[in-house]
């Protein structure tokens, strides 16, 4: 029965992820994500439900719109595979199983999906625009206000440790409003504090020390390779750290050392 029941995590998780490939395309152009019906961006040409299935869609279509048979990209299937993976992995972890769900279960496991939209989005855009988009940020925000009064209710956390958090956002939105009547565009720094700040209320600090540091290896490493590498151009040397997408590295980072952490905390559950 629970080999069912992860099948039907892994699809919901694949459905996830097509809704994350729609989103990643239209947020950044300000385009409707909820109601507009999906459409090819090469031809424009409205998408039916038989284009629209996750993983099979794009298999059977020969990765091609069906319409102008242009080549789509194998990120969009990507994302969904890996979406898919992730909910089933997050499951497994935390052992959601049909004789463990509950009221409290199904929550926790609601606000996971919740926090993975926040990072998937957050990485994807900052990936391809450098760009830590103000939407997603305030939508990371708004989830985790709720994620800490849900806490409270449960009483699974302090009251006093959330509000410290309540405060470094309150603060940081004010200085970030103030930049953006004075500078009229988005601060990176203060959307960046914010994520990290959002990553911390659903994780905890520990792993977001863990995040960061991986973070700071990546990116490291990501500029020792671009310095040695004999295609570099000599003008782009010094503005290199400033194309670096932070938040990509910073939210992949926190996943990864999300999962190492259950996945160590259930190998010391059976020993």
């Amino acid at each position: 029965m629970n080999v069912i029941f992860n099948i039907l995590i892994f699809i919901i998780g694949t459905l996830f992820g097509s809704f994350y490939t729609l989103a990643l395309f239209r947020i950044p152009k300000r385009e409707d994500i909820t109601h507009t019906q999906s459409y090819c961006p090469k031809c424009n040409h409205k998408l039916g439900f038989f284009d629209l299935i996750p993983v099979i869609s794009y298999i059977f279509l020969g990765g091609k719109c069906k319409y102008c048979k242009q080549k789509i990209r194998p990120r969009y299937l990507l994302l969904e595979i890996l979406s898919g993976i992730l909910f089933l992995a997050f499951a497994i972890l935390t052992n959601l199983k049909i004789e463990t769900l509950s009221v409290i279960t199904i929550l926790n496991y609601s606000f996971f999906i919740l926090y993975l939209t926040f990072v998937i989005l957050i990485c994807g855009i900052d990936k391809e625009k450098r760009n830590m988009d103000k939407v997603v940020i305030i939508y990371g925000v708004v989830i985790s206000v709720i994620y800490m009064v849900y806490l409270c209710i449960i009483g699974q956390t302090s009251i006093y440790r959330y509000g410290i958090y309540l405060v470094f956002f309150i603060i940081i939105l004010l200085l970030d409003t103030i930049i953006l009547k004075r500078k009229a565009k988005n601060s990176y720094i203060n959307s960046l504090l914010l994520m990290i700040i959002i990553m911390a209320i659903f994780t905890n600090e520990y792993i977001i020390l863990c995040g960061v540091i991986m973070t700071l290896l990546a990116i490291a490493i990501f500029l020792l390779i671009n310095k040695t590498s004999h295609k570099r151009k000599d003008k782009l040397a010094t503005n290199n750290f400033n194309n670096i997408p932070i938040g990509f590295y910073l939210g992949v980072s926190n996943i990864l050392c999300v999962i190492i952490a259950l996945v160590f905390n259930n190998i010391g559950r059976t020993l």
